[in-house]
This record gives C-alpha cells, structure tokens and sequence, in this order.
C-alpha cells in the first residue's frame, strides 16, 4: 500500500486517462471503475493488472483481496478529492484498476464445436447497451459475445461498469467478415436468429429454439442490417402491445435469452 504525497506522482500518470478510452486504447490499457467492478477484476486472473488507485474508504473494503495481490499489483491509496483532480472528474466510487487489454480474439480462427450459445452484435455502440448486453450474456450461460461492425467496446470503463464487471468474464470475438460471420456459424451447426420489430417476423414465442443457437441483435437505431437479416435462418419479434414496436436492444437480448434458457430446459 503506497500512499501518495503529490498529485504528480508518475506511478498514477496513467490514471489521468481515465475518461478519454482512446487514448487508454492507445496504450494499450483499460480501466475498471468501482469496488465491485475492481473486486472481480481481481479475482478473474483474465487479465495483466498494472495497479489499483483506491481511497482509504474504498481500501478497507478491498483490503484483504489486495493483500492476497501483493506484491505483484501495487495499491496506490489518495484522498477523494486527489482522486477527483487525477482523473479530472467527481469519481465518488473511490476505486480504479488499469489493467492490459488482451488481444482481440478474431472470430474467424475460434472453434466453436464446444460452444452452444452465442450472441451476436451489430451497430451496437452506446456502452450501456453494450454493458447490458454483456451482463444478460453472463446471467444467461453465454459462451461467446461476437462483435460485428460499429460496436462499441466492451472494455470501455461505462461499458465493464454497466455490465457489473461481466464484459470481463464473458468471452467476446471480433467478426471480420460481415455478414459472413453469420454464415460461418450457420456452417457451423448454429441455428441463426435475428431479432427484429418487423411484423411479418415469427413470435418468438412460436420459434422452435434448437440446442445450439445464435442470437442476432441490432444497433439501438435501426435494427439489423438488411443484410444481416437475409443471412439468418429464423427472424423474429417479442410480442408485445401495439402502444410501442421494439424494445431496448439490452432488454429485447434479456427476453430472448430467457426464451432460449427455458427451451434448453424442456
């Protein structure tokens, strides 16, 4: 446990990148905010930590997992209103880690023969959504998290926060080819369904739901690409009254993704 006498201090220089990801992306690091976020962060063992920022409050409450880091993960403790200058926000949770982003796994060299469940992303940007998804995922048995165009990252610090911490634990896999990926799961024995408002899709309540299925999910605007759709094997809508058309694309993933735990369980 390091206390730090100066703002200057060049051991938490990086810190200050906390609220500009690109520039965190850059150097290849990520930040996770908040003590239950940082706490399984910890307790992953996914990912190279290069250090925890805590408060005194937040370092009573995370002592004895920092102590099991020791040495290896240097604790720098700061007073809040230090940490609110270092980061240049009010960060009122009291506790960061910067830890390595690992490389991005390309979906086109996994294997899928062991997977069963995947959920796949397109044009999903806003981190919440992102982070939602993400924590549905894990809740839900997820083994895989594809990303195709236009996502946002999930180890964005809105997006880890948003997820409580499940975008570390989730697996997730960037699609180079577009909607090729799509087809490379259906190849791969994948029962393909995209998720849509559209009123001439199947209810999902009708959709006979195989063991091995791939759920497609579309950005917050306007759904899945016209493409995207026509590479699916099943489309389909959540039934719902006629006052509103779609859910948000966190929401509808929760209601599908239930839908598709309980056709496991029959």
């Amino acid at each position: 446990m390091i206390q730090l006498a100066t703002l200057d201090d060049a051991r938490v220089r990086e810190y200050q990148a906390t609220a500009r990801p690109e520039a965190l992306r850059a150097a290849g690091l990520f930040v996770a905010e908040g003590r239950l976020v940082v706490q399984r962060l910890l307790e992953s063992h996914r990912f190279v930590i290069r250090s925890v920022l805590v408060t005194h409050a937040a370092l009573d409450s995370l002592r004895a997992l920092l102590d099991a880091h020791a040495p290896s993960v240097p604790v720098y403790v700061i007073g809040q209103d230090q940490m609110n200058a270092v980061v240049g926000f009010d960060i009122h949770r009291g506790c960061l880690a910067l830890a390595e982003r690992p490389l991005t796994l390309v979906f086109d060299a996994l294997s899928l023969s062991s997977m069963c469940r995947i959920v796949v992303l397109e044009g999903v940007s806003n981190p919440d959504n992102v982070g939602g998804v993400f924590r549905n995922a894990a809740a839900f048995d997820v083994d895989l998290v594809v990303l195709g165009p236009n996502c946002g990252d999930p180890l964005y610090r809105k997006a880890i926060r948003t997820s409580m911490a499940s975008s570390l634990l989730v697996p997730f896999a960037a699609a180079r080819q577009w909607p090729g990926a799509i087809g490379q799961l259906a190849a791969a024995g994948f029962q393909t369904v995209a998720l849509t408002p559209s009123p001439d899709a199947v209810s999902l309540r009708h959709v006979s739901l195989g063991p091995r299925t791939a759920l497609l999910l579309g950005s917050e605007a306007e759904g899945l690409s016209p493409k995207a759709l026509a590479a699916a094997s099943v489309r389909t809508r959540i039934a719902m009254g006629g006052r509103i058309d779609s859910l948000n694309v966190a929401t509808a993933a929760a209601v599908a993704l239930y839908q598709l735990a309980s056709a496991s369980d029959r």
